[in-house]
């Protein structure tokens, strides 16, 4: 397997990312002696078909893990599997294996070992891509895979936490793409409810149920010679995701009580918060339709894995809201890197619109004479995410209020996760993997 292998077309400016391929070879296991190169920036290892590496471990989740190609090694990210990835014997949910390390899945063990082949991974020269902007390593191979999948036809899934910019994603693949002069019809799958969402996708022909007083047409109708963007496409109820694939395979639909099919020339990009592989793991998403989408795949990193890119998204934010050629007061500028975003450039963006539409900062860069009188008590006001839904800020709330008290616990115990485990009411395997989501580790623990 070489990087050349599948070339969706040229990324004129880039300059490639010169990495060594990965060998994955399983060392224990009833797979024991079967190996998989891991040279095209990602793979995943799993009992399903698709898998870069297929393992038969009935203790292996069926989309375990994905590995992504870095400098000394790979990055492995856990899929929500059943039994948990381990490396070098400590479970984890992000982290990097270095070669020479192994990982555990199941009654599995990997080996990670760089091979001497070199692999290019295209990466983008500009900092900016459509509406998108950053110039870390990152973003700049995000706008590469962009700027390759955008001329072809092919169906792109686009994977990131809320607020990174899915859909800003969807906009340049489609501006970029032969597409451009037709239309981008953009649907959100989470907020039309279940008995209306196939009317809405598919359309329906009068008298379909009650209510159709006439014929009506789908959106894969109003994409017609553009691009159909699905966004939260995990929401969609099982029954229809056969009806989506079906659509996707023959290039057809069919409205909501009608017996004919119409064809469809429609581009189909579709984006989720939560991994579709964890669904494919618990029942709740079609694993053929998770492969049938993730012909190209596009993972968006959170603000977390790219701060360096904040200052500049500070300064371009500032200018839009504030005026072009307006510089960003230094107080603003520090405020913004002292903050950790768990709501990505969504809520960075917000919380900058906040601040020069309130008056918190002037348009030449003076600084406000008050802040606005605010309802929440000293302090509260910046720990609750109200520039976020209630959903997305119940999560963000939830995890700050976990990380907090975890870190409170381990603080108090000196480190000691046995005690501190007591000290919740939980079991210490329960508080082994809380810290392992949240990316905490106890130097006082053995």
């Amino acid at each position: 397997m070489t990087a050349s292998t599948h070339v969706l077309g040229g990324t004129q400016g880039a300059t490639p990312l010169d990495l060594h391929s990965v060998r994955l070879s399983v060392i224990d296991g009833p797979d024991r002696g079967l190996e998989a190169v891991l040279a095209r920036g990602t793979a995943t290892i799993g009992t399903a078909s698709g898998n870069t590496l297929r393992l038969r471990d009935p203790t292996v989740s069926r989309v375990h893990c994905e590995l992504t190609l870095g400098r000394d090694g790979a990055r492995v990210v856990d899929l929500e599997s059943t039994n948990g990835t381990f490396v070098d014997g400590v479970r984890v949910r992000d982290a990097d294996v270095r070669a020479g390390g192994t990982l555990r899945l199941g009654a599995t063990t990997v080996r990670v070992a760089a091979s001497d082949e070199l692999v290019e991974i295209p990466v983008a020269d500009g900092t900016r891509c459509g509406e998108l902007v950053g110039a870390s390593l990152e973003m700049r191979r995000v706008y590469a895979i962009i700027e390759r999948a955008a001329p072809s036809d092919s169906t792109v899934l686009i994977q990131g936490d809320t607020g990174t910019g899915k859909e800003l994603v969807a906009r340049a693949i489609h501006s970029l793409s032969g597409r451009a002069a037709g239309p981008f019809v953009a649907v959100d799958c989470g907020a039309i409810a279940p008995n209306l969402i196939e009317s809405e996708l598919f359309g329906h022909v009068r008298g379909a149920f009650s209510g159709a007083t006439g014929d009506r047409k789908g959106l894969f109708e109003e994409a017609e010679g553009g691009t159909l963007f699905l966004d939260e496409v995990r929401e969609l109820p099982l029954v229809l995701q056969a009806k989506l694939l079906r659509a996707l395979e023959s290039r057809e639909v069919r409205r909501v009580g009608s017996n004919q099919t119409k064809p469809v020339d429609v581009r189909v990009l579709a984006a989720t918060n939560r991994p579709l592989a964890q669904g494919v793991n618990d029942g709740s998403f079609r694993e053929e339709l998770y492969y049938r989408l993730a012909v190209v795949e596009i993972r968006l990193p959170s603000l977390a894995h790219r701060r360096d890119d904040i200052p500049l998204l500070a300064r371009h934010f500032y200018e839009q809201l504030a005026g072009a050629n307006q510089a960003i007061p230094p107080d603003l500028l520090s405020a913004v890197l002292s903050r950790s975003w768990p709501g990505n450039v969504r809520e960075l963006r917000n919380f900058i619109e906040r601040c020069v539409s309130l008056g918190f900062v002037g348009r030449a860069g003076a600084q406000p004479s008050a802040a606005p009188p605010s309802m929440l008590p000293p302090g509260l006001e910046a720990l609750v995410p109200t520039n976020l839904p209630l959903k997305e800020a119940r999560e963000a709330w939830t995890d700050r209020f976990e990380r907090v008290y975890t870190l409170a616990l381990l603080h108090r115990t000196g480190g000691n996760v046995t005690r501190a485990a007591e000290a919740a009411g939980v079991s210490r395997r329960f508080l082994q993997r809380l810290m392992a989501r949240l990316g905490i580790r106890s130097e006082g623990d053995t």
